[in-house]
């Protein structure tokens, strides 16, 4: 049945009335409260505070807290969505924020990630619309006196072993003992009575010293020693009774024996630390006004296995008596032909100051090149490649530790000849060809078993080989066994079971040789004689054969 013209009209009328409210209410414009929200909540992701904290109802309060809650969350990023908003009464609105703190993903499958609501209200002012204060509107459990935060969770520390299996080394807190010129009114007599106190323990510390650091970096907290936890329990009292001395504990891995000193312990350091942060978990906590801690998000870190060392502390000990015997840089390592394993390495304080020089620093060897060439003429192979037998110019990429072998003198194709240009130190710059005194360990490894050993600092993690060479051949290895073994004599070394070789460069001295399953190297700096290496060799040949108690 056909519809009347005027149902038809009335009909459109409906519909066009129908389209006008729907259009209104889609396209109404957002309150002003709503985009106030809107606004904060930016303000919170791009962690701009000033901004956020102008958008409250108490903006200097605001800040404070807000400020304390990106430090207490660390290295956590946040994304904020607001996930209603609704308008109570003209004056007066409430919303609900869910924010995503994410914390990295440090290893594949562990997001670290917490997901939390917050809810708020936003009220009319004499001055606008404002953003009611209250820290809750940004972080739960943030109430007078609770705090919530985030931090690393780890298991028990591990240990350090040496090679036969005894604790080398255990995480204790340290005291590291500091001098701030802006806390004392008489910096100098401050910085005398802290050497005073501290002389016991560190007597290379000075007044003068500590003022020197201090004219460095004017202004400058300086640090003047770590304190063991024993050290600190007895200084403690005239430490805190001086102006300006600041204390601080710390957690380090240190040797049970204070006497061990290595450029191998920072390796090892390094190593422990690598293995605690890839295992580490994370929590977010909060702590209430009575110090009681609910964790809200997070797990604890697995633990990881006691790392097992290279380092036989007899030798090491042995290695740094012979070290400091001399007023000049000079180095030693020692290392186990048959396994690799780096058994001692020692520097002493000449030697420190120029870092590692013991695996990184280069000199001259020209009884080293004409050993080499020799080699490389008898067997009828290149100079570089008669070099790779020896160890040298191979790249040894040790678990936390720097090493350069030597530089060869032309086609330095091994990696680490490219680091050595730049590791050299400004004595005995890499030139023609040059060798560390890790490179002469590995030679005399080499010679001891008749290829270079794929040298170790930690138990099971052997160094990672590039441009590795091939074994000696039998009859020259014979043949270079004998004349080293002339050498020794000639050299001055008294052990007739030692073989070796020496040689100058530089002003240096140094010495190279093998006994039983053990190679070594000494190298002496602005040497005092022709023969300051080999009576530095006799000398840890002594230590050796009579260790320290």
């Amino acid at each position: 049945m056909a519809l009347r013209p005027r149902y038809v009209v009335a009909l459109l009328a409906v519909f066009v009335s129908l389209a006008t409210i729907a259009s209104f209410v889609v396209h109404k414009p957002r309150s002003e409260a709503a985009v106030l929200v809107d606004r904060f909540v930016a303000a919170l992701d791009q962690r701009d505070v000033a901004a956020a904290a102008a958008l409250t109802s108490y903006p200097n309060a605001a800040a404070h807290t807000l400020e304390e809650m990106f430090d207490a969350m660390g290295p956590g990023v946040a994304t904020r969505r607001v996930s209603q908003y609704i308008g109570l009464d003209d004056a007066s609105g409430f919303f609900t924020v869910d924010t995503s703190w994410s914390f990295g993903a440090p290893r594949p499958g562990d997001d670290r990630t917490w997901h939390v609501s917050t809810q708020g209200t936003a009220k009319k002012l004499g001055v606008g619309w404002r953003i009611a204060w209250d820290p809750a509107v940004v972080m739960p459990h943030s109430g007078a006196g609770e705090t919530v935060r985030y931090t690393r969770t780890d298991a028990p520390a591990p240990r350090v072993l040496d090679s036969s299996g005894a604790v080398m080394m255990t995480a204790q807190n340290v005291a590291s003992v500091r001098l701030d010129p802006a806390a004392t009114s008489d910096l100098a007599a401050s910085a005398a009575r802290l050497a005073d106190v501290i002389d016991v323990v560190a007597p290379l510390i000075t007044a003068e010293s500590l003022l020197a650091d201090a004219a460095a970096a004017p202004g400058a907290v300086i640090t003047a020693v770590n304190l063991r936890a024993d050290d600190y329990a007895v200084l403690e009292d005239d430490l805190r009774a001086i102006p300006g001395v600041v204390l601080y504990a710390e957690p380090k891995l240190i040797a049970t024996d204070r006497r061990l000193n290595s450029p191998v312990l920072d390796a090892l350091r390094s190593v422990w630390q690598a293995d605690r942060d890839g295992t580490a978990g994370w929590a977010v906590q909060a702590t209430d006004a009575d110090g009681e801690t609910t964790q809200l998000a997070g797990y604890q870190g697995p633990g990881t296995p006691d790392l097992t060392s290279s380092l036989d502390p007899a030798l090491q000990l042995a290695a740094l008596n012979a070290v400091v015997s001399v007023g000049t840089p000079a180095s030693i390592v020692v290392m186990r032909p048959s396994s690799g394993a780096v058994v001692a390495a020692a520097q002493n304080s000449y030697a420190n100051d120029q870092g590692t020089p013991a695996f990184t620093a280069l000199h001259p060897a020209d009884a080293v090149r004409d050993v080499v060439a020799a080699s490389a003429d008898r067997q009828g192979i290149d100079f570089a490649d008669a070099a790779r037998q020896f160890g040298l110019g191979v790249s040894y990429d040790l678990a936390g530790l720097e090493t350069v072998t030597a530089t060869l003198p032309e086609g330095r194709t091994a990696v680490d000849q490219i680091r050595g240009a730049s590791l050299a130190s400004t004595r005995g710059q890499a030139g023609d060809f040059a060798v560390t005194p890790f490179g002469l360990t590995q030679m005399a490894a080499a010679v001891a078993r008749g290829s270079a050993p794929v040298p170790f600092v930690v138990d099971g993690r052997p160094a990672t080989v590039s441009a590795a060479g091939s074994p000696v051949s039998g009859d020259v290895l014979s043949g270079l066994r004998r004349t080293l073994a002339d050498d020794a004599r000639k050299a001055g070394i008294a052990d007739p079971a030692v073989i070796g070789l020496s040689g100058d460069g530089d002003d240096g001295r140094w010495f190279l040789g093998t006994r039983g399953d053990l190679a070594f190297a000494v190298h002496i700096e602005d040497a005092d004689s022709t023969d300051a290496a080999a009576r530095m060799t006799n000398r840890l040949l002594r230590e050796m054969a009579a260790p320290s108690e």
